[in-house]
């Protein structure tokens, strides 16, 4: 460009390639990269290929700009000079060159097309015979689809679903022809129905923690994981130190006048020293001088006499009888040299942080916390502040998962709304799998014949489907899968599209994966006891029903209140809430509310509730029983859980 290479404009293409190259990991993850700004002259373009092709023999050269018809697009032509024809890409020897048009748009675009080649091929013209094995086996094992030529003339594949196994894990190979056959989509998902607690732990089973760091900063550790333990390097406090403002004495002159020789503040050096007779005022904090055994808070003093109109004292009176060692911190009173602070595993919180600064750590070794990528699936949704077409709604659901990662202690990136197309999905996907551990969406994973995430799941990206629907209410479509993408395993979740599931889903089930890639020794929150403050119509599905917790006044447990109507799409049952309840239909006379699931205060419950209507003689005596145990309990409603899962 002849304007960038001038400084008259900036060269934005250049840079966001060097920026994609370096996050995408297709070179390693630090390759070395040489970036030059050249203007639109033949023999200039042509010395820098030159240049680079042999004499520092780079791997790959990526030229942008100049590829046009204008009269100074000529970068083709200078690169023509370096290999044998009028390309958009070449060999000068051992070195690819490959020119791409000048916009950030184009050249980004072009690049994300051949990225997955370029390494192969450079090992090629390198003769890397040992990686080209490797890349060959790798595209040997890849079975190739059935398929054969239908009348039609049209040659594509035909798949067949295959059995689920027991541990629910799904393989299947998929065209890109069988998305759009709506006619003959399954009409009954070949899913089966996991408990809750089976998904939960299939979940934290592939969840791993995915490696450790040092903080950059010491507040930068607030809530992460310690990685390793943290041992004090030296004794708190280092020196004796006075624990109260007052006077430096000798425990052995007991109460009396006494004469004071100085004073002694916090963060002085002392080089006073204490005698039989004398006393030194001293600060909380200071260094406790030679010769002195106690301090005397300044309460139990009385001044007798002092100079310089009131600056100086003189002389004070020592009202009660000191003994050795009172209000005096030893050396290492607090911390012993060497004293283990902090165990790994450990949860950084205020404290913690309070801790690390006081032993000296200015940083300190963490695990990682996971990346993940967060967005919405549909035609139907759109932005806020966008006006609303014919049929579309507001996606609500980025925002409140995000906030909700948020929150937990965990940073996620807003992927926007991808639309409702197999490649769309599958573009969307493959290039955040590259940076990202996490993947999570919202929508597309029901029956719908715009419902294409498990198909993409399946026949694109190769993941394994560990569970495509949970025995629940609200979130039964609710999809895992992991993948193995650039040698690393990663975990996607699908959560269903309705705002209510997606944030219930969130809770149960990405929260503890997150929690548990992050270091977490124990993912999943504690349940206790509350009371209910209404009556549950029962589902037959064990039900999360948005509650609001407080605690009265003389109550040894917490009131839990629903917050109204629990229609999946009511987003507004969310409101105020900070509890689930975990409610399901149970043998006899009782219905129990197993867990408590947290929305904002961290907080976990279980209670049980009685049944309102009694259908036989029995359970009316089973409810005479249950009166008397209230009674015993001193707790209405409340009984004594048989099972917390």
């Amino acid at each position: 460009s002849d304007r960038c290479s001038k400084g008259s404009a900036e060269d934005k293409s250049g840079p966001n390639l060097i920026r994609i190259i370096q996050e995408d990991g297709s070179f390693g993850s630090d390759p070395s990269i040489i970036y030059k700004c050249v203007a639109d002259e033949v023999q200039d373009i042509k010395a820098v290929l030159l240049n680079w092709a042999d004499d520092e023999m780079v791997n790959l050269i990526l030229t942008t700009g100049g590829t046009g018809f204008a009269a100074r697009d000529v970068t083709p032509e200078a690169t023509n000079l370096v290999i044998t024809f009028r390309p958009v890409c070449g060999l000068r020897k051992k070195t690819l060159i490959i020119n791409f048009p000048g916009s950030v748009k184009g050249s980004q675009e072009c690049y994300g097309f051949i990225r997955l080649v370029l390494p192969h091929a450079i090992d090629l013209m390198r003769d890397s015979s040992e990686r080209v094995a490797v890349t060959h086996k790798e595209i040997q094992n890849i079975e190739a689809p059935k398929s054969h030529t239908c009348p039609s003339g049209l040659h594509h594949s035909h798949t067949t679903l295959p059995q689920i196994h027991k541990n629910h894990d799904l393989k299947q190979n998929r065209t890109r022809e069988d998305f759009y056959k709506v006619a003959e989509r399954a009409r009954h998902s070949p899913f089966p129905m996991l408990p809750v607690q089976d998904a939960i732990k299939i979940v934290l089973d592939k969840a791993k923690p995915i490696g450790k760091e040092v903080t950059k900063t010491l507040l930068d550790a607030h809530g992460r994981v310690l990685a390793s333990n943290v041992y004090a390097s030296d004794p708190v406090p280092p020196f004796p130190a006075s624990i109260k403002d007052g006077y430096a004495v000798v425990a052995a002159d007991g109460a009396g006048e006494r004469s004071v020789i100085g004073p002694i503040t916090a963060g002085d050096a002392c080089n006073i020293k204490i005698t039989p007779g004398s006393v030194a005022r001293i600060s909380t904090g200071a260094i406790v001088p030679e010769g002195a055994d106690a301090v005397v808070q300044i309460e139990d003093t009385e001044l007798l006499e002092s100079a310089n109109e009131g600056t100086t004292e003189l002389k004070v009176k020592i009202l009660s009888v000191p003994r050795v060692g009172q209000d005096i911190r030893t050396v290492g009173f607090d911390i012993r040299a060497g004293e283990k602070v902090l165990s790994a595993d450990d949860y950084i919180d205020s404290a913690e942080l309070g801790i690390l600064a006081t032993v000296g750590c200015a940083s300190v070794e963490v695990y990682k916390s996971p990346m993940i990528a967060v967005c919405s699936t549909g035609n139907e949704v759109c932005d806020p502040g966008v006006p609303l077409r014919i049929g579309q709604i507001r996606d609500s659901n980025r925002f409140s998962i995000i906030s909700l990662l948020k929150s937990e202690g965990f940073q996620a990136t807003d992927m926007g709304i991808i639309r409702d197309s197999p490649d769309e999905v599958s573009m969307k996907f493959k290039e955040k799998l590259l940076k990202y551990d996490v993947i999570v969406t919202t929508g597309g994973v029901s029956m719908g014949e715009k419902d294409y995430l498990k198909g993409v799941l399946h026949g694109v990206l190769d993941a394994t489907i560990h569970f495509g629907r949970v025995f629940m209410k609200p979130g039964k479509p609710t999809t895992f899968a992991t993948v193995n993408y650039n040698g690393k395993t990663k975990l996607i979740f699908c959560l269903p599209g309705n705002p209510v599931s997606a944030v219930v889903t969130c809770h149960l089930f990405v929260i503890p994966a997150l929690r548990k890639m992050g270091g977490y020794s124990q993912p999943e929150a504690t349940v206790v006891k509350a009371k209910l403050a209404f009556s549950i119509n029962l589902d037959a599905r064990p039900e999360y029903h948005r509650a609001i917790l407080s605690w009265p006044k003389q109550e040894s447990l917490p009131l839990a209140s629903t917050t109204g109507s629990q229609c999946s799409s009511r987003i507004t049952s969310m409101r105020s809430a900070n509890a689930l309840l975990l409610s399901k239909k149970g043998e006899g006379t009782f219905s129990e509310v197993l867990k408590c699931q947290h929305i904002k205060e961290g907080t976990y419950y279980a209670c049980k509730k009685m049944k309102q209507r009694y259908n036989s003689q029995e359970q009316v005596n089973n409810l005479r029983e249950v009166q008397a145990l209230r009674r015993l309990s001193a707790h209405p409603n409340v009984l004594q859980l048989k099972e917390v899962v």
